[in-house]
């Protein structure tokens, strides 16, 4: 029995010894583009209130290495098409496809392997402050401003609209751009909004009658 305490002991120490060995990836980056991202990566450590504990630094470094990944993929993505654009014909095709093709394949990869890096770290709580941090907290703004508009929204209709959004933020998460990140959730937004008319709610009219509500509480939209 002793023996076995000591065996757990040791594993459990070497465990430790792994999961607090988060490298920053900075090899071959140009300092200033580091310290940015480091100042960008430190707003999600301060949502989480954990800037400077051992905990927000572990994190701190898998936010910012996902900053690197996403713009290694998408440089290489560039790379790619610019040689294709020197092509003609199914040459230039096929190789602007695959130049997209790959980008993919790396961001499904690597969209997964991020959420089990915080997810060592953090509670699922606290990977979904992560997620909102990253995309402009969008899920909870629309959300919020969807069932602000229409006050007779079913309970299974929020859930499924809430869905779709926390769906489209996945996409967001991995985008290149703010504006990119915009449009994913715009694709989803169009959605809700189909699927609304669809089951019978006149949206125009929603959104007039809700201009009304928040002009009469002093507000603006």
């Amino acid at each position: 029995m002793k023996k076995f305490f000591i065996v757990a002991a040791a594993m459990m120490a070497l465990y430790t010894t792994n999961v607090n060995a988060v490298e920053l990836d900075t090899n071959g980056r140009d300092p200033n583009y580091v310290e940015t991202i480091m100042q960008r990566s430190k707003k999600v450590t301060d949502a989480l209130n954990i800037s400077g504990t051992e905990k927000g630094e572990q994190v701190l470094n898998i936010v910012a290495n996902r900053y690197f990944k996403l713009n290694d993929i998408y440089a290489e993505r560039d790379s790619l098409k610019a040689v294709a654009k020197t092509m003609t014909g199914e040459e230039k095709k096929r190789k602007m496809e695959y130049a997209e093709m790959l980008k993919d394949q790396k961001l499904y990869k690597s969209h997964f392997g991020f959420i089990a890096d915080l997810s060592v770290y953090l509670t699922d709580a606290e990977v979904e402050t992560v997620k909102d941090v990253l995309t402009y907290n969008v899920v909870n703004v629309t959300y919020k401003a969807q069932c602000d508009m229409i006050p007779t929204l079913k309970e299974e209709e929020k859930v499924q609209i809430l869905a779709w959004l926390k769906e489209g933020r996945e996409y967001a998460i991995d985008a290149e751009s703010s504006k990119k990140k915009h449009e994913a959730f715009g694709k989803y937004k169009g959605r809700i909004n189909n699927w609304l008319s669809k089951r019978g709610y006149n949206l125009t009219k929603e959104r007039e009658e809700w201009a009304k509500r928040v002009k009469a509480r002093g507000e603006t939209l």
